[in-house]
């Protein structure tokens, strides 16, 4: 696959309620970061993720994180294609992450990873 799925994120109001409740269900290994909950993955090729409590709508969503190359020209091409910037460009400690809506409305998130 060219452009693997690299993360998940969980949204919610109450992060510590949510963080308990994933735990508790699946017996997923979660560790407060102050800013997120991290989800490590359990398995060999297993997703990470995090639960997140933005404060501000959207409080409930699932998204999917697609690594991309380079976020800025994948944006460009979401909008040729159809789709719609929901969060531009973000840089995060990990690299770029930002939103976007396919014609259909679905929600996908993309990340471009600093260079090693």
């Amino acid at each position: 696959m060219a452009n693997p799925v690299v993360h998940f994120e969980i949204g919610c109001r109450n992060r510590g309620e949510t963080a308990q409740f994933y735990a508790d269900l699946f017996g997923w290994s979660i560790a407060d970061t102050g800013v997120a909950s991290e989800i490590q993955a359990a398995l060999p090729g297993g997703i990470p993720g995090h639960i997140s409590s933005l404060g501000h709508e959207p409080h409930n969503y699932t998204m999917i994180y697609v690594e991309v190359p380079d976020a800025a020209a994948h944006l460009a091409k979401v909008e040729s294609l159809g789709g719609k910037v929901i969060v531009p460009p973000i840089p995060i400690p990990m690299g770029i992450f930002a939103w976007f809506a396919d014609p259909e409305g679905n929600r996908v998130g993309i990340l471009q990873r600093k260079p090693a």
